[in-house]
C-alpha cells in the first residue's frame, strides 16, 4: 500500500538529529523573535527621535493664552460690555462650568471621543489615519486630538506638514502635563476660531445666537461644535446652508453616540441657522469706558450695576427723548441707599446716537440744577432752628438788593407753610430762607457732603445759587438726595466690586431735618397719572429751559434723571415736571420695586402751626429783605432771551413742532404780546403766553403793560 501522506516521516534508523517538525518550529519562533527584536529597535527609535525633538523645542509659550478681550461685568457677572484684543479680535474669557453641558458632550464625541483617557494623543487614531493614509494615499480620517487642537492654536503653522503635525504632538503631551484636562479645555472654549474675528464658543454664541452658551439647545450646541472645523468656509452669516449641513452631522454623531434621541436630533435639525452676526451687549457704555479708563492694565471689571436694571432704565429713556425731539439727550442714575452702590448709570439715550451726542456721558456734566437745590435750603433752614414744616413764609415780590426772585409762574400764593411752599416749588419762600441761612454756608455744605460745585472762578456765592446758579452733575445731586433718605449722610459711591472702597461719607443735614424733607416730598403732587405719595421726589427746571431734572427716592434706593441738549442749548417747553417726572415714576415702575417710606427718625416734632413754639410759627422778621411792595420791578421779557436760536422743528418739517414760550417778569398786568408788531391773543393778566410761528426766520416779540411799559426781543427760529 501507498503510505499515508500525512503520515509522519520518521528519521533514518540510526539517526540523531530532531525531527523535522521541531526544526520548522524552531524557525518560526526565531522569526517572531528577530521581528520583535526589529519592532522594538523600530519603536525605541522612534521614542529616541522623539524626545530629541522634543527637547530640541523651545519651552511652550502660553502668551496667545494670556491674550483676551477686556470684559465689563455687572454685579452677577453678567457682561455690560466687551472690548476686542488689540489685534481687533472678540476672544472672551470662558470656563467648562460656564458652557451648557450638551455642547461639551458633543465636543467630545465628534472631536476627541477618547478625549478623557489618552495622554495627549489618540494612538488608536493616529494608527487608523496612518494605514488609511498608506492604503488610499490620501487623508481619510483625521487623528487630531484636542489637544493637539489646542496646540495647534498656541503656536499657529503657516502650512500642514508632517513637521508641524509631529511638532503638534509633542506640544499636546506638554500641555496635558502642564496644565492637565479642565484648563487644556479651557483654553480650547476661548481659543478656537468661528470665523472672521470670533475666537472661542462664548464669543461665537454672543455674535451667532445673541446669548451666553451656557443653555443652549441641541441644535446650537451642534452648530458651535461644527464651525471650528472649517470656520470661514461654515461662517452662518456668510454661507448659511453650509453651516446647517455641519451641524446637522454633528446632530447624527451625537445619536449615533447615544447622546440624544433621533426624535431630538430631527427636533434640532428644524432650528433656524442664524444668517447674520449680532452686536455685542452694551450696556452702561460710558460707565464701562470709565472703568478701564480707570486700569486700563485690567482684563476684567466687575461694576455694582444690575444690568436687569440697566437694560430696562436704557430702554426707557431711549422710548421716552424720542418725543422731545432729535437733539434732545437724557441720563438717569440709580443709587442702593443701603450699601451706596451706583446699581444703573444711563449716560445718554444710546451711545452711537450722534445727532443725541450720545458718546457724551451726560450723567457726570456739570448742569444747573434748577430748583432741584431746595430741598437742601429747607433741610438746613430745619436744621438751623430757622423753621419746622408747619412754619409760615410769605411768599410775595420781594427784594434782596439787586436781586428780586420770582416764581417759575409768575404768580404768588401769599403765606403758607414751609411744606406747602416745597411741594409747591416757590421761589421767594426758598430764596428768604437761604438769606437766613446764607448762600456761603450753604455751598460750603454741599461741597463737604461730597458734591463738586461748579461756579464762577473767584465769585462770592449769591442767592442765586438756590434757584440754579451753579453747576453739578447728576451723579452728586442724586447721591445729596440719598443722603436724605440715609438720615442726612450721603453715602461713599461705589461704582466697582473689584476694588476697595476711598474717600468717605459727607453729612448733608442732620437725621431730623432730613425725615422732614423727606416726608414733604413724599407728599408733593405727581405728575399726571401717576400716584401720589409712594415716592420723595423732586423736579427742577434751568434758567431757559436748558434742563428738566427729577429726583426720588425711598427708604431703599434713590433715582435722578436728566434731560436736555448736551450742548446747552435751549429746549422751549423742557420742564422738569412734565418731562423728567414721568420719567422718574416710570424708572421706579420698571425697577420693579414697591417704595417704602424713609422711618420717621427720633425726635421728629410732629405739629401743627398753632401747636408750634412761637419762635417757629413764622420765619423771624429780622431777616433782613426790602419788600417790593411799593417799588414797582421794570418790565422785562425773560423768555426767550434777545438774540437767542430757538429750536422748534420748523427747518426739519417746514412748520414748528411746538409753540413758543413767552415769560415776562416786572411791570404791571395784564399784558399785551406782539410779534413783528402784530398783536397775538388778548391782554392777559397773566405774565407768561404762548405763540406758535408759521415757519423759520428772525422774529421780533414785544410786551406791552397796563402803565404803557414795553420791552422787546428778536429771535430766531428754526
Amino acid at each position: 500500500m501507498r503510505p499515508d501522506a500525512d503520515a509522519p516521516v520518521s528519521s533514518p534508523a540510526g539517526g540523531g538529529g530532531p525531527p523535522a517538525g521541531w526544526w520548522r518550529g524552531f524557525a518560526r519562533r526565531g522569526w517572531l523573535i528577530l521581528g520583535a527584536g526589529l519592532a522594538a529597535s523600530l519603536i525605541l527609535a522612534l521614542a529616541t527621535g522623539f524626545w530629541l525633538y522634543a527637547t530640541s523645542l523651545p519651552p511652550l509659550d502660553l502668551t496667545r493664552a494670556a491674550q483676551r478681550s477686556t470684559t465689563v461685568s455687572d454685579r452677577d457677572d453678567r457682561l455690560l460690555r466687551a472690548f476686542a484684543t488689540k489685534e481687533g479680535r472678540w476672544r472672551l474669557p470662558v470656563a467648562t462650568q460656564e458652557v451648557d453641558p450638551r455642547y461639551l458632550l458633543m465636543l467630545k464625541a465628534y472631536e476627541d471621543r477618547r478625549f478623557d483617557d489618552h495622554p495627549g494623543i489618540d494612538v488608536l487614531a493616529l494608527a487608523r489615519a496612518s494605514l488609511q493614509l498608506v492604503l488610499h494615499r490620501r487623508v481619510v480620517s483625521g487623528a487630531s486630538t484636542l489637544s493637539m487642537q489646542v496646540a495647534r492654536l498656541l503656536e499657529p503653522e503657516p502650512e500642514r506638514s508632517v513637521r508641524a503635525k509631529l511638532r503638534q504632538i509633542v506640544r499636546a503631551v506638554e500641555i496635558e502635563r502642564r496644565l492637565g484636562k479642565s484648563e487644556l479645555l479651557d483654553l480650547y472654549l476661548r481659543l478656537a476660531p468661528y470665523g472672521g474675528n470670533l475666537e472661542g464658543v462664548r464669543a461665537a454664541s454672543l455674535a451667532y445666537l445673541g446669548k451666553e452658551p451656557k443653555r443652549l439647545s441641541n441644535g446650537e450646541a451642534a452648530l458651535l461644535v461644527a464651525l471650528p472645523q472649517s470656520p470661514e468656509y461654515r461662517r452662518p452669516d456668510r454661507s448659511p446652508e453650509v453651516a446647517r449641513r455641519a451641524r446637522d452631522r454633528v446632530l447624527g454623531r451625537a445619536v449615533a453616540a447615544g447622546l440624544i434621541s433621533a426624535a431630538d436630533a430631527e427636533a434640532a435639525r428644524a432650528e433656524q441657522v442664524p444668517h447674520a452676526r449680532r452686536p455685542f451687549p452694551m450696556y452702561a457704555a460710558h460707565a464701562a469706558e470709565r472703568a478701564l479708563a480707570e486700569r486700563p492694565d485690567a482684563s476684567e471689571h466687575r461694576l455694582s450695576i444690575d444690568r436687569r436694571h440697566q437694560a430696562a432704565l436704557e430702554g426707557l429713556l431711549a422710548e421716552r427723548v424720542e418725543r422731545f425731539g432729535p437733539a434732545i439727550s437724557g441720563a438717569i442714575v440709580v443709587i442702593d441707599n443701603g450699601t451706596g452702590e451706583v446699581r444703573a448709570r444711563v449716560g445718554s439715550p444710546g451711545k452711537l446716537a450722534e445727532e443725541r451726542r450720545g458718546a457724551i456721558d451726560m450723567t457726570a456734566a456739570l448742569r444747573s440744577p434748577g430748583s432741584a437745590l431746595k430741598p437742601f435750603i429747607y433741610a438746613l433752614a430745619f436744621e438751623s432752628g430757622l423753621a419746622h414744616p408747619e412754619t409760615l413764609v410769605d411768599d410775595r415780590p420781594s427784594r434782596y438788593g439787586t436781586y428780586g426772585p420770582e416764581n417759575f409762574d409768575l404768580t404768588y400764593q401769599g403765606t403758607v407753610t414751609a411744606r406747602r411752599a416745597l411741594q409747591l416749588s416757590l421761589n421767594v419762600p426758598a430764596v428768604e430762607l437761604l438769606n437766613g441761612i446764607g448762600a456761603a454756608r450753604f455751598v460750603s455744605r454741599l461741597r463737604q457732603a461730597g458734591a463738586q460745585i461748579a461756579m464762577p472762578a473767584e465769585a462770592a456765592p449769591g442767592l442765586a445759587v438756590g434757584l440754579g446758579g451753579l453747576g453739578i452733575s447728576l451723579v452728586d445731586l442724586t447721591r445729596l438726595y440719598s443722603g436724605l433718605a440715609r438720615g442726612g449722610t450721603a453715602p461713599l459711591l461705589v461704582t466697582r466690586l473689584d476694588a476697595g472702597k476711598a474717600g468717605q461719607e459727607g453729612r448733608v443735614t442732620e437725621p431730623v431735618p432730613a425725615w422732614y424733607v423727606a416726608d414733604i416730598l413724599r407728599g408733593a403732587p405727581p405728575p399726571d397719572n401717576a400716584a401720589g405719595g409712594r415716592i420723595a421726589f423732586k423736579t427742577g427746571t434751568s434758567y431757559g429751559y436748558r434742563d428738566a431734572w427729577a429726583i426720588g427716592f425711598d427708604r431703599r434706593v434713590t433715582v435722578g434723571i436728566w434731560l436736555g441738549r448736551p450742548d446747552g442749548g435751549a429746549v422751549p417747553g423742557l420742564v422738569g415736571r412734565l418731562a423728567a417726572a414721568p420719567i422718574l415714576f416710570d424708572a421706579f415702575a420698571r425697577l420693579g420695586i414697591e417704595p417704602e417710606p424713609v422711618p420717621m427718625p427720633p425726635g421728629a416734632l410732629t405739629a401743627t402751626t398753632a401747636t408750634l413754639p412761637p419762635p417757629l410759627r413764622h420765619v423771624r422778621s429780622d431777616i433782613p429783605k426790602t419788600l417790593a411792595a411799593t417799588v414797582q420791578a421794570p418790565l422785562r421779557i425773560a423768555f426767550p432771551l434777545d438774540g437767542s436760536r430757538v429750536d422748534l422743528g420748523a427747518a426739519r418739517s417746514g412748520g414748528p413742532d411746538m409753540p413758543l414760550a413767552l415769560k415776562v417778569s416786572g411791570g404791571r398786568p395784564p399784558m399785551t404780546w406782539l410779534v413783528n408788531g402784530a398783536p397775538i391773543g388778548e391782554p392777559d393778566l397773566r405774565r407768561s403766553a404762548s405763540w406758535l410761528p408759521d415757519g423759520a426766520g428772525f422774529a421780533r416779540v414785544s410786551v406791552l403793560d397796563a402803565g404803557g411799559a414795553t420791552d422787546s426781543v428778536v429771535v430766531r427760529i428754526e
